[in-house]
């Protein structure tokens, strides 16, 4: 496994293939598979997504009550025109609140990197796909992107909000979809990097506080901030605008940052959101069930 992005941009450039080749490269080396059985197994992965995006109700709410329904609210105000932020961006909005909440009604869905993350990669991708009419292989080429820049990180720092915060999780999302968005719009191996390392930064700190310690509150609404964020990190790529910071030294920020939060704020439950009055009568709301 690539324990860094310029070891990735480096074999791309020396063996002159695309960053989703050189990472499907190293994986079939890992896993003993030919490369059309590494891809059709990724394929897999990406239609797995969008069938848990098709299967999302409406109707449905979590067990704790605290999720559900606001997806359906989105899409009826994206489709009466009612969002400032215009169709494409509320479609990824809905799409990452449904995947959550599908999550948080324990349907089946796919972590990406991790199950509180699980709307932020295919919000994007998906969108992308239904905006600009992408062929399937084409979007199983982008989440080898996003694998890959995953993959890092998991290497460099970590993916679990109890281990590093939020950062970890939705900042992980938002940085591996920012690289897949920039390379589905055309960017080349620099301009997946400075993806990247944009998105990571803006999300750099994130605490994880959930409330009652379930992946719900905030979480399922930290999957549109990361979504958002990956978009706007992309286009910042494409336009040309480069993060100083090179993207493996901010992954290992983001290391140093985890390892410096409080234990409350790392999916503890008993700090930040969690803590409040309102946090704190819903947490004793749910124990007296």
């Amino acid at each position: 496994m690539y324990t860094s992005v310029k070891e990735i941009m480096e074999t791309c450039e020396k063996e002159r293939i695309p960053f989703w080749e050189c990472v499907r490269k190293e994986d079939c080396a890992e896993q003993a598979m030919s490369p059309e059985e590494n891809f059709d197994k990724m394929k897999k992965m990406y239609l797995a997504m969008r069938a848990a995006d098709q299967s999302y109700d409406p109707q449905l709410l979590s067990q704790s009550g605290m999720s559900g329904r606001d997806g359906a609210k989105i899409a009826a105000a994206r489709q009466e025109g009612k969002l400032l932020c215009g169709d494409f961006i509320g479609l990824v909005m809905e799409k990452a609140v449904q995947m959550g909440e599908s999550n948080a009604c324990m349907k089946r869905i796919v972590a990406a990197p991790t199950a509180g993350s699980c709307g932020v990669l295919p919000a994007v991708l998906l969108s992308l796909q239904e905006q600009k009419g992408f062929d399937d292989e084409r979007m199983t080429e982008a989440l080898y992107v996003a694998a890959g820049i995953g993959g890092v990180i998991a290497s460099r720092a970590f993916l679990a909000g109890a281990a590093g915060g939020c950062q970890a999780e939705i900042g992980s999302a938002s940085s591996m979809a920012a690289g897949a968005a920039a390379y589905l719009n055309g960017g080349d191996t620099e301009a997946i990097a400075h993806a990247a390392a944009l998105a990571m930064k803006n999300l750099l700190g994130l605490a994880c506080d959930p409330v009652a310690g379930l992946v719900e509150i905030p979480c399922v609404k930290r999957n549109v901030i990361g979504a958002v964020n990956a978009l706007t990190s992309a286009d910042l790529a494409i336009a040309g605008v480069e993060s100083r910071i090179p993207v493996d030294e901010v992954f290992d920020a983001m290391r140093s940052i985890g390892r410096s939060l409080p234990e409350n704020i790392r999916e503890t439950g008993l700090g930040g959101l969690a803590a409040t009055p309102t946090g704190a009568a819903l947490r004793e709301r749910l124990r007296n069930l």
